[in-house]
């Protein structure tokens, strides 16, 4: 990434989520307890998967992928920010910040295709429940894992050139928490519009893909459950569903108030909020949501509980 002549910075600072010293304690406790409770629990998710040969499916394999994305993007942010919340040097070395952009946008952008491919795996899993072992072999699962991580790798080496390359030649003040893009924008003083072409683009498009695997899904999934004759059936194969639908409407409905809208429109305190909500929060929701419904979950970690450990 050559940054050119325009740019003699070697470390940005972080203004952090607030100046205000009387509740900087307070907003540490909490996201220490937020952060580590995130890590407990997609850790104990992937672990979980690993022993249990029950779970040795296409929608736990998957399950456990997601699981590490969430662990990967939110360890790229938090013990950083946490950090900054108690130390006086919030810097950070210029490629230090390029590096945090980087790994987040990568499993963020997964995160964002494995929603899709998850969906596509209820749909084989309901439509034709005798030939999902097939369908969905190893190999296949493995190969979309593979396309997800490189689509996701892609579009994170093209959004942190781009950004790396911009022109810093005023503050190195970033007014956030981590290395995000609009923040950057803001920083910068030379023209963004193609990084900002290149976000609603490459993005989008992974967006669009991700939320369009959904709806395709679902829509043949409705399909399928409408020709099961018994209600108790329909209930059973919709109830599969909630979790995921639950994890898709409030991770795609952040990310799409985040990263489509003009930079005239962003707003740093309020996008502080809604940030902290998606790096820290939601990896830490995920696996209550897939565990707190799930019975084939409940009974592995009772048969976990009732192991004896020598």
């Amino acid at each position: 990434m050559e940054r050119g002549n325009c740019s003699s910075l070697t470390e940005f600072t972080f203004l952090g989520i607030t100046n205000n010293l009387g509740i900087k304690m307070t907003l540490f406790i909490t996201f220490f307890v937020v952060y580590l409770s995130n890590l407990l629990a997609n850790l104990g998710m992937i672990i979980l998967i690993r022993m249990d040969s029950q779970l040795h499916t296409p929608m736990y394999f998957f399950l456990s992928h997601f699981s590490f994305c969430d662990v990967c993007y939110s360890t790229a942010i938090g013990p950083k920010m946490l950090i900054d919340l108690v130390a006086k040097n919030k810097s950070t070395p210029f490629y230090g910040c390029a590096l945090q952009l980087l790994v987040f946008c990568l499993f963020a952008d997964s995160e964002c295709l494995l929603l899709a491919v998850m969906a596509y795996d209820r749909y084989k899993a309901i439509s034709s429940p005798l030939l999902y072992s097939v369908s969905m072999s190893s190999r296949v699962c493995s190969l979309l894992m593979a396309g997800v991580y490189l689509m996701g790798m892609t579009d994170a080496v093209i959004h942190t050139t781009l950004a790396f390359r911009l022109c810093f030649c005023g503050s190195n003040e970033i007014n956030h928490f981590f290395c995000d893009l609009p923040p950057l924008f803001l920083l910068s003083c030379s023209d963004t519009r193609v990084n900002e072409l290149a976000l609603f683009t490459v993005f989008g498009f992974i967006e669009l893909t991700s939320i369009s695997g959904v709806l395709v899904s679902y829509c043949y999934i409705i399909l399928s459950v409408l020709k099961i004759h018994s209600a108790e059936g329909k209930f059973k194969a919709f109830s599969t569903c909630t979790s995921h639908l639950t994890a898709v409407a409030i991770f795609q409905g952040t990310m799409f108030f985040m990263y489509f809208r003009p930079s005239s429109f962003y707003s740093l305190d309020q996008d502080k909020m809604t940030s902290l909500f998606y790096t820290l929060v939601i990896p830490m929701l995920n696996p209550l949501i897939y565990s707190l419904r799930n019975k084939d979950v409940k009974e592995a970690l009772e048969k976990l509980k009732n192991k004896r450990w020598f």
